[in-house]
């Protein structure tokens, strides 16, 4: 069942009986519905952004926003089965901080809030190069559905398919999967500065996998995040 939160479309009509006149006869119909469109989004980034309390748990605004803007090209396109699991991995933040987000759009909440590891050559502490390549060993940046899980060397695994071609539309070839690990969570971090690092995988603490797979596995939007200007200007997907 295709489900729907606040869609910006639904705004449109509302938001364009508050917007100046000259706006609408200066940029005719189409520019004004554009224009309306983008103020309902705004406002909706902002409540829900506001709502969630995403501030309290260190995720930036902006990063939200192109997560909730790919999110909604994704289920335009009906790309998602579970349409109401939104995870961003915001990689701009230290490997030390809770940088994994699950958030359920219906109740407005976040599900759960942990580590998550990035590729050993994007970076140490802090991620700072990314490739889509194989044997990169490097994290990849941008949109994601998630698929089914399997049972591998890091136990229960779950397959992600990459959205963006140039950026991580090799995920499944390069065998970039969200698993457990010991390297990654408030355990490993007793005995060392940062969290261990993967081939590239969004890895999760161990003891905590199971029920984050369970959570976004079949069909939900998984959002690689990490602020360059080649991948805010370059995808498809923020851009179109």
């Amino acid at each position: 069942m295709r489900r729907r939160i606040l869609h910006p479309g639904f705004l449109c009509v509302l938001v364009a009986f508050v917007l100046p006149v000259n706006v609408l006869i200066a940029g005719g119909p189409v520019n004004a519905k554009k224009a309306a469109k983008a103020a309902a989004f705004a406002v909706e980034v902002n409540n829900l952004y506001t709502q969630i309390d995403l501030k309290e748990l260190g995720l930036t605004k902006k990063a939200f926003e192109y997560a909730l803007k790919g999110y909604y090209y994704l289920l335009d396109h009906h790309w998602l089965n579970k349409t109401n699991i939104l995870s961003i991995c915001d990689l701009s933040q230290s490997s030390r901080n809770k940088r994994l987000y699950i958030v359920d759009l219906d109740t407005k909440t976040v599900l759960v809030n942990t580590y998550v590891a990035h590729g050993r050559n994007s970076g140490g502490e802090f991620a700072r190069t990314f490739s889509n390549n194989s044997s990169s060993h490097k994290s990849s940046l941008g949109f994601y559905v998630t698929q089914g899980t399997y049972y591998g060397n890091n136990g229960l695994s779950l397959r992600i398919r990459g959205m963006e071609r140039g950026f991580n539309d090799r995920a499944i070839s390069r065998g970039v999967v969200v698993h457990g690990s010991e390297y990654v969570g408030p355990d490993f971090l007793e005995m060392n500065q940062f969290c261990g690092r993967s081939y590239g995988c969004p890895a999760v603490p161990a003891d905590e996998s199971e029920t984050i797979i369970d959570l976004i596995k079949e069909g939900s939007c998984l959002f690689i995040y990490y602020p360059t200007k080649k991948y805010l200007s370059r995808s498809k997907i923020l851009n179109s």
